[in-house]
């Protein structure tokens, strides 16, 4: 798909920035689903190129995928056991 470098910058720039915007959430699920939009972007930014970046592809789709597995898949929580015992 031939687009224009000023829109393909655009996207790229777009996706950057909500990446870079999900690291400043306090809360680990709306970090995960930010950053997955971002991560959406990148993609889309990888296909628009001439020939499709894959390293950019490839790498966003990885953490896709990381994302949704924590948001969806594994939904139980992680407890950690506190005890006075020093030798525990």
């Amino acid at each position: 798909m031939e687009l224009g470098t000023e829109l393909l910058d655009l996207i790229g720039y777009a996706a950057s920035l909500v990446v870079l915007l999900s690291f400043f959430m306090k809360n680990i699920n709306t970090l995960r689903i930010v950053n997955s939009v971002g991560c959406a972007l990148f993609v889309l930014y990888g296909f628009l190129f001439e020939q499709p970046n894959l390293p950019i592809i490839i790498t966003n789709v990885g953490i896709l995928l990381v994302n949704a597995f924590y948001l969806t898949l594994k939904k139980e929580k992680l407890v950690v056991e506190v005890t006075d015992d020093p030798k525990a």
